[in-house]
């Protein structure tokens, strides 16, 4: 009796502990779905993106109207007119390339995205993003609204209007077409746009629709021009520390890489490097740029310093490809934006990169560490005289080829390309897009509580926009 007593006994407590082990698993899994509401339909191999069905006119047909142009005289255009004058009517029905100025090119995330997910799904290879049909299956809906390459084509054909609400500017018309399907569909109205993807990489892009794409998830390269705070909030509560109202968001955006202009090195092609500090750029900016000119008068005639006027056309590239080659650092302070593709170019080159900023937004955090291959420099301590060439000299050999070593693993993440026309075709598994489409993914949680918490309020109350995220 005693026996059978102890049996049941411990059988008992097997399953108590069973029954304990599952309930835990099952409610610190955020991805089971719970048994009431919606679930959070997402897998752990790739994320389910629907294409919203924009006419082609606001993505490959812009890339036509682009490459169909007599000419561009802005700078930096050469390379593209050379590819213009080659074209024949018969290039007009295969895959266009996206340009190569580098003031466009800096942007071409929006190319590169919608190659992947156009290409058919038995040659996508290791894409993190599978296309679905039915946007009540996806997981967030792509809007592939080519909108650096609409508002650059305004810049060439009519400047002037460029930031009028009138007839004459087609970029302003396009957004308008574009939000207004975008706002009129099933599928915005579902979750009120915020499992919406835009690509927003340039500054100017979607100039006059940010207010209205802002509830989705925006693709950055950082978020300079986008914060935007409520004035009456703000009388209401004098806080600095808050941030009352804005467009963008950590929990929400992701940050993207601009496109790198200068050719990968490999490390087995790395040299002694003979200059201390380089930088080459605009010196008067816009802005945050009021940083850089202090950074140019200080720096200027240092020893081991070079610091170059130019832009990055093709005189200019392969004297950028030359500094940062043979530099031990690449400068990297604020312009009119945050960030730049120079960053990019650094990495590219081993060139180590000197973040001098006291607040950024940049490409991949959590996954990528920066720390390991870049030094930041607070603004205080960078306008200090002497003190940043004396921090960079600080720096032992062996440090600085820790730096490049691991600056080599991670370069890979910053590359669009896939080799491949028209941008179809597999896209490399650890490099930009997938990456992109994985911080995507990390958002998905949160994206759709907000939704969910959305439609459970009343009609007609006004909850306040307040975020302190970053």
């Amino acid at each position: 009796m005693a026996s059978k007593t102890q049996s049941l006994f411990l059988t008992l407590v097997l399953v108590s502990i069973l029954s304990f082990i599952f309930f835990y698993t099952v409610s610190n899994n955020p991805h089971h779905p719970s048994s009431v509401g919606d679930a959070i339909s997402i897998s752990h191999s790739s994320i389910k993106v629907y294409i919203f069905p924009l006419p082609e006119s606001f993505n490959y047909g812009l890339l036509q109207k682009y490459w169909t142009l007599k000419s561009d005289s802005r700078i930096g255009s050469d390379v593209d007119n050379e590819i213009r004058s080659r074209l024949s009517s018969k290039d007009f029905t295969t895959p266009f390339p996206y340009p190569e100025n580098p003031i466009i090119k800096q942007y071409s995330a929006e190319y590169w995205i919608m190659g992947d997910l156009l290409t058919p799904k038995e040659l996508k290879g290791d894409s993190f993003a599978n296309r679905v049909f039915d946007w009540r299956e996806a997981d967030v809906i792509f809007v592939p609204f080519f909108a650096t390459l609409s508002a650059e084509l305004q810049l060439i054909v009519n400047k002037g209007v460029f930031r009028k609400k009138v007839a004459e500017n087609e970029d302003y018309m396009r957004q308008k077409m574009m939000i207004e399907q975008v706002k009129n569909s099933e599928a915005w109205r579902n979750s009120g746009g915020r499992d919406h993807v835009f690509v927003v990489t340039d500054p100017v892009a979607m100039w006059h629709v940010k207010d209205e794409v802002s509830p989705g998830i925006l693709l950055l390269v950082d978020f300079g021009g986008w914060y935007k705070v409520d004035s009456k909030a703000s009388n209401e509560n004098s806080s600095e520390s808050m941030i009352h109202h804005t467009q963008v968001s950590l929990l929400k955006d992701v940050i993207v890489p601009y496109t790198h202009l200068l050719p990968r090195m490999d490390i087995t092609q790395n040299k002694k490097r003979d200059k201390l500090l380089y930088f080459r750029g605009a010196k008067h900016r816009h802005r945050g740029g009021i940083v850089r000119e202090k950074l140019w008068d200080l720096l200027v005639n240092e020893p081991g310093v070079i610091m170059e006027e130019g832009f990055p056309n093709a005189m200019g590239k392969e004297q950028s490809i030359t500094g940062m080659r043979t530099s031990e650092f690449c400068l990297h302070p604020a312009g009119d934006t945050p960030t730049s593709c120079r960053l990019f170019d650094a990495i590219q080159s081993l060139c180590i990169p000197v973040i001098v900023s006291d607040n950024i937004e940049l490409p991949f955090e959590g996954m990528v560490d920066y720390s390991k291959f870049s030094v930041f420099v607070a603004v205080g301590n960078a306008l200090t005289p002497s003190w940043l060439v004396n921090h960079l000299r600080s720096y032992s050999t062996e440090q600085k080829d820790e730096f490049r070593r691991n600056m080599a693993q991670v370069q890979a993440v910053f590359q669009y390309g896939n080799g491949h026309g028209g941008g179809f075709g597999p896209v490399p598994p650890n490099g930009a897009v997938n990456y992109i489409w994985k911080k995507v993914y990390q958002k998905l949680p949160i994206i759709r509580e907000a939704i969910i918490r959305e439609r459970r309020k009343p009609a007609g109350v006004s909850v306040p926009l307040r975020c302190h995220c970053t």
